[in-house]
């Protein structure tokens, strides 16, 4: 299972499904974290399994589970890592390299914040995992990245945990040239693609990127 891709659906808001939907693959694994199968049965999918303390897990999500044989990995209630870290790790287990968590982002700020600080693990820095929930991709750029969008999409790239040093962007409005990024400052806000592709890169730090689409 060497470089497949993992989908993981989170218990937060999602606003897009529909363009979820549109681009998870059919050899993608599944993954609900506990209250997120909700939106994996409500999208017609089936994950393959269920990993939580299964607190939040609907009903009819229960009964769907079980009708169509999906896995479910229970944990107690009073444990170390949320559902969505378990869910990560059994992921990264099965060797995908490529993972993308649905339904992450929004809802309560705490939880946000502890989603986005998930991906920041060293141990994790050379996959490739992003938050999106159809409306927005938000990821950590530590060396190089390409940003895939249309002209107007909202590029915001902020330093995470200190100065990042050395970010030039081509393809973005306001181009950055080598230059230093505060996280005191909002000098990353707010930049728009021009044309189908950016590229960012860095020199030291680390970068939250968020990616938001425009209105189609």
């Amino acid at each position: 299972m060497q470089g497949k891709r993992a989908v993981i659906f989170a218990n937060g808001e999602l606003p897009a499904p529909q363009a979820v939907l549109e681009w998870i693959d059919t050899d993608d694994l599944l993954i609900a974290a506990d209250g997120g199968s909700r939106h994996a049965f409500s999208l017609g999918l089936k994950p393959q399994v269920i990993i939580g303390d299964l607190d939040s897990i609907t009903a009819e999500a229960k009964m769907m589970a079980k009708q169509q044989g999906a896995g479910i990995m229970g944990y107690p209630r009073d444990k170390n890592e949320t559902d969505l870290e378990l869910a990560l790790e059994y992921a990264i287990q099965q060797g995908c390299t490529s993972i993308r968590i649905i339904a992450a982002l929004g809802g309560r700020l705490d939880q946000t914040l502890g989603n986005l600080a998930l991906l920041t693990d060293p141990a994790w820095q050379y996959l490739d995992i992003r938050l999106d929930d159809g409306v927005e991709e938000a990821w950590f750029i530590r060396k190089h990245a390409t940003i895939h969008g249309t002209a107007g999409d909202t590029v915001s790239l902020l330093p995470w945990g200190g100065t990042a040093v050395g970010v030039t962007t081509t393809g973005l409005k306001w181009a950055l040239d080598g230059e230093t990024l505060h996280p005191h400052k909002t000098r990353g806000i707010s930049n728009e693609i021009l044309a189908g592709t950016a590229t960012v890169s860095i020199g030291s730090g680390l970068l939250l990127c968020v990616h938001r689409r425009s209105a189609r």
